[in-house]
């Protein structure tokens, strides 16, 4: 593992995954919203989007650690019309930006749903963006191989689309188990009605906030897993393709890379066995525990979720760390032409 641009991997993979999660989550709501009522299709997507920004917030604050002087970032809007460095960081704070208004908005139901979808869409077009410029840094330098081939920015976008399935898909279950948990009542204690409940601290805004929580976490109902259950079969097959795609594009990224001195040394860090294990978690978790978890959730019931989610949270895991372990070699790869 490269430890010298560990901020940068973990930057560029928790970035991706979250922009790919927002996308997916967008489709699942688009196509689950032409045969569903909006409740049951806010129920299936509205706790997620509040997970995909913590999770932007932990990928930013990484990059950080790559800069000797983090008062630097705000030159980065000097050189937006030249440098895809600038173009990236504004992107990334576009996409936090818009998806924590997006998220607000939901939250309070501010608006007509139409201003929200398209909060949403500018969301992941900025989303689109920051993958985008992200993969143009390495693209555009000419003079490192390895780096400025098409390949590249297809691995990115791959990373987005593969992690960003099965972080829904692991997140979807999760749900379905905090809400669960949420519904049981404490052995012996009967929950006090609405009305002789102490008043709250808060005031209005707190008691708002409880009322939603609580919205949210009602337990979820059969269709509601019914539609959970397609939806991670779909999201598996999708993570899937990904992966596999990635696994084609490495014969071909070797031998392009071959055909030239500076690119065959680059070429041989796509070797031995840390390349391996890469591999063979990528197919594990893109082939093998896609294909169980395509499988299982056609006869998953919501009263026993226990071996689906075993089996999506473990593709999860294992296709992150598989594609930590390509980002390194990504980084490792950089072998420059000339001085």
């Amino acid at each position: 593992m490269n430890v010298h641009e560990l901020p940068m991997i973990i930057f560029t993979v928790v970035a991706q995954m979250s922009v790919g999660a927002f996308i997916v989550l967008g489709v699942v709501q688009l196509v689950a919203s032409f045969r569903h009522d909006a409740r049951t299709v806010d129920r299936l997507t509205e706790p997620i989007v509040y997970a995909i920004g913590p999770a932007m917030v932990f990928g930013l604050a990484a990059s950080m650690l790559h800069m000797n002087d983090i008062t630097n970032t705000l030159n980065v809007f000097r050189n937006v019309s030249s440098s895809w460095l600038s173009r990236e960081i504004v992107f990334g704070m576009a996409f936090a930006g818009l998806g924590f208004g997006f998220a607000l908005v939901q939250w309070f139901r501010i608006g007509t749903f139409r201003l929200r979808q398209l909060l949403a869409a500018a969301t992941a077009l900025a989303g689109i963006g920051l993958v985008w410029s992200m993969s143009q840094i390495y693209y555009s330098l000419v003079t490192v191989p390895a780096w400025n081939t098409p390949v590249v920015p297809f691995h990115f976008f791959a990373t987005a689309i593969m992690l960003g399935s099965l972080a829904v898909g692991s997140a979807l279950v999760i749900t379905t188990w905090v809400r669960r948990r949420g519904a049981a009542p404490e052995a012996g204690r009967t929950p006090a009605p609405a009305e002789q409940q102490p008043p709250s601290a808060g005031g209005g805004l707190m008691t708002a906030v409880r009322a939603r929580v609580a919205e949210i976490n009602e337990p979820t109902t059969l269709a509601e897993w019914a539609l959970s259950a397609r939806t991670i079969q779909w999201l598996a097959v999708a993570s899937a393709v990904a992966g596999v795609a990635v696994l084609v594009s490495y014969p071909l990224h070797i031998a392009d890379l071959a055909s030239d001195p500076v690119g065959a040394a680059s070429a041989e860090v796509f070797s031995g066995a840390f390349f391996t294990a890469r591999l063979l978690l990528l197919s594990l978790s893109t082939v093998l525990l896609a294909l169980f978890v395509f499988r299982t959730a056609t006869s998953t019931v919501l009263e026993r979720p226990q071996l689906l989610t075993v089996l999506i949270t473990a593709a999860f895991v294992v296709a992150l760390v598989a594609e930590l372990m390509g980002r390194s070699l990504h980084y490792d790869s950089m072998l420059r032409i000339g001085i």
